[in-house]
C-alpha cells in the first residue's frame, strides 16, 4: 500500500510541475478473503454416522455369531402327513427377532401331529404348520386308494386338490360306450411310490360314498382325474 501511495504522489507532483491539473492514478483495492470457517454441525453429523455404522457392524457380528438349535424338516413333508421322527432334524440357525421357530427340546412333541400344509426339506418349522386334528371332517370319511403311477396324473397332486375317482374297465375289455361311474373326492395325503410304482393316496369323500369307493379301490379298476384348481387372486 505504501508503494502505491508513493507512486500516486509522484504522479501528482509530476503533473503539477508541468502546470497541468493533478492526475489521480486509480489503484485497484485489495480484498482480503476471510479465512475458512469451521462448520461444527457437519463434524457432529459425521461423527454420529461413524458411530452408527460401528454399532451396526458390532450388532451384525454378534447376531451372526449367536445361533440356537431349532427343529427343521429333514425331508419334504406333504400336507396331511402324520409326523414321525424321520421327518424332523435339528439345525443351528441365527433366528432374527420375531421369527417363529420350534426349539430343539420340543422336537418330540411334534411326533404324531399333522402337517397342515406342504413343508419343503430344510425349512425351519413353526407351530402354525401343524395341527392336532387331521381329516376327515364331519360328514366325510377317509378312503385310501392304492394306484399304479400310470393311473395318476403326472402333475404332482397335493392336499386340497379335487379329483374324480373314475371306474375303469378290465384290462382286456373294450372301452365303455356309456359314461363311466365316478365319485368326487378331495386329496388329503399323497404317499411316496414304492419299488413297484404303486402310490397310496388318502382321499376324503361324503360318508355315503365311502363304502362304494373302498370296494372299487379294492378291485384296482379306478383312475384319478384332476379337476381345475382355484386360481390365486391377483
Amino acid at each position: 500500500m505504501a508503494r502505491t501511495a508513493d507512486l500516486a504522489r509522484t504522479a501528482t507532483r509530476g503533473s503539477q510541475a508541468a502546470g497541468a491539473s493533478p492526475v489521480v492514478v486509480p489503484v485497484a483495492a485489495r480484498v482480503s478473503l476471510p479465512r475458512g470457517r469451521h462448520r461444527p454441525v457437519l463434524w457432529v453429523v459425521g461423527v454420529a454416522l461413524l458411530a452408527a455404522g460401528t454399532l451396526s457392524v458390532v450388532w451384525l457380528v454378534d447376531y451372526l455369531g449367536h445361533t440356537v438349535p431349532v427343529v427343521v424338516a429333514a425331508r419334504d413333508i406333504p400336507a396331511g402327513t402324520a409326523i414321525t421322527e424321520a421327518d424332523l432334524a435339528i439345525a443351528q440357525v441365527a433366528a432374527a427377532p420375531g421369527v417363529a421357530t420350534i426349539p430343539a427340546v420340543h422336537r418330540d412333541a411334534l411326533v404324531g401331529r399333522m402337517a397342515s400344509g406342504d413343508v419343503p426339506a430344510g425349512a425351519v418349522l413353526a407351530q402354525r404348520q401343524f395341527t392336532e386334528f387331521g381329516p376327515p371332517a364331519a360328514g366325510q370319511v377317509l378312503v385310501p386308494l392304492s394306484l399304479p403311477v400310470s393311473r395318476v396324473p403326472l402333475e404332482p397332486l397335493r392336499a386340497g386338490d379335487r379329483v374324480l375317482v373314475v371306474d375303469t374297465p378290465p384290462a382286456d375289455a373294450d372301452p365303455p360306450t356309456a359314461l363311466p361311474g365316478s365319485i368326487a373326492a378331495e386329496i388329503e395325503h399323497v404317499g411316496r411310490p414304492d419299488v413297484n410304482g404303486v402310490v397310496v393316496i388318502d382321499v376324503s369323500v361324503a360318508a355315503g360314498d365311502g363304502p362304494a369307493l373302498a370296494a372299487r379301490s379294492a378291485t384296482g379298476r379306478i383312475a384319478l382325474v384332476l379337476q381345475p384348481r382355484a386360481r390365486a387372486a391377483g
